[in-house]
């Protein structure tokens, strides 16, 4: 047995094992949808909202959420743009609910808005980008959800 004969062995060892090592880190997106919407206040100049995202984390570990971005869109009327500059876990294997408070003036969103807080659910649209932090490096994850969803409230405009 010649000395690079084990040589060869132990670099295919290592790739081996690196590329399971690998394996255990890939990244798989995380599935978003949006929970509801909750009417927190409302005055004559506008009022807060906040969304409940529903994110499940389909990795084989954490994701550490360093900040979130959302444009909101309510029955086809641009309710506006938020930023989450705060961290977040998202552990793995596990579904976790993020709040994301938004506020609103009536003059940007239009007067036609009040009737559509008042019902139970709405046509929404919502594009989202998380920044996550993974065992790989930081990785942008965007989402566009649209559908219906409920207006959870505090008796607020009824």
């Amino acid at each position: 047995m010649s000395i690079r004969q084990p040589t060869k062995l132990i670099v295919l060892f290592g790739l081996v094992t690196g590329c399971a090592l690998f394996r255990g880190f890939s990244f798989e997106r995380p599935t978003v949808s949006l929970d509801s919407i909750q009417v927190v206040a409302l005055d004559l100049r506008g009022g807060r909202l906040n969304l409940l995202l529903d994110v499940y984390n389909p990795n084989g570990y954490d994701l550490r959420g360093t900040g979130l971005e959302a444009t909101l869109e309510l029955e086809e009327t641009r309710f506006g743009d938020v930023q989450l500059e705060r961290d977040f876990l998202l552990p793995a294997k596990e579904q976790t609910f993020i709040e994301i408070p938004m506020s609103f003036t009536w003059e940007g969103v239009g007067a036609g808005a009040r009737a559509l807080l008042t019902r139970g659910e709405v046509a929404y649209d919502l594009a989202t980008l998380i920044r996550a932090r993974t065992p790989g490096g930081d990785r942008p994850v965007r989402f566009h959800l649209n559908g219906m969803v409920r207006l959870a409230d505090l008796g607020v405009g009824r």
